[in-house]
């Protein structure tokens, strides 16, 4: 693709934000002559599939405005799911407390994935509560953090 995803981040933030949503993660993959653009939208309510239509729509007409990936690509628009990727400040602020799975970019301690509970994450550091013991890894170090479901916790609330 011809433009960065940090560009299309930027780009696209203010057209779903003024839908009433947060872009909460986009991934571009691109293979074999297909170019496939997955934009990931929250709310407070939780999404829709009409929600995720108009997200399309409008994501769609500034795209095609700004004309930045050639060719043809398939847009998808979804919600990020209960094991979404957390990404922004904000979604490691807003789930501290939560358990999750952390991908790491090499092996340290013997290991590559660590589950635990959020504790904090700064600027340089990720910090997790691993079966009672503070965990803490290099935010250069860590390939992405998900959310882990708590479906008993789900169950209970509806």
């Amino acid at each position: 693709m011809a433009v960065s995803r940090q560009q299309l981040v930027q780009m696209l933030e203010p057209a779903v934000a003024g839908l009433g949503f947060e872009l909460a993660d986009l991934e571009m993959h691109v293979g074999k002559g297909r170019q496939l653009l997955r934009v990931f939208i929250d709310a407070d309510g939780g999404v829709t599939v009409d929600d995720c239509e108009a997200v399309s729509r409008q994501v769609s007409s500034v795209l095609d405005v700004a004309d930045v990936i050639p060719g043809i690509y398939t847009l998808e628009v979804s919600s990020p799911g209960l094991d979404r990727r957390l990404v922004k400040p904000a979604h490691f602020e807003r789930h501290t407390g939560a358990q999750v799975q952390v991908q790491l970019r090499r092996i340290i301690d013997g290991r590559r994935r660590v589950r635990g509970i959020l504790v904090d994450r700064n600027d340089e550091r990720l910090s997790l509560k691993c079966d009672n013991d503070i965990q803490s890894f290099p935010v250069a170090d860590v390939e992405s953090v998900r959310l882990v479901p708590d479906f008993g916790k789900a169950a209970k609330a509806s």
